[in-house]
């Protein structure tokens, strides 16, 4: 079981991973989407940096919350101490 100070530090790491994703999902939509609209290319008639901006970022985005779920976030109970209520002892 994690002491308190310990579930503020896992806090402030899920909480500073969940930026860098934003970062990323913004680059991602950045490079996808401006970053291919000098490309004449299209697709079933819509160009492609349209498909990047939109779609890429939908795929960048669920695998960014993907890995924060399984590699970053941790379940637990910001309640410093088990309630007695809740079947925990207090000592």
């Amino acid at each position: 079981m994690l002491s308190y100070k310990q579930k503020h530090e896992q806090a402030n790491k899920e909480a500073l991973a969940t930026v860098i994703a934003l970062v990323i999902t913004i680059s991602v939509w950045c490079l996808c989407g401006f970053g291919l609209a000098g490309l004449d290319i299209q697709v079933f008639h819509t160009p492609l940096w349209v498909i990047g901006g939109t779609i890429g970022t939908w795929i960048c985005s669920i695998v960014v919350v993907v890995v924060l779920a399984k590699k970053v976030f941790v379940g637990f109970d910001l309640d410093e101490e088990p309630s007695a209520e809740k079947g925990g002892s207090v000592d």
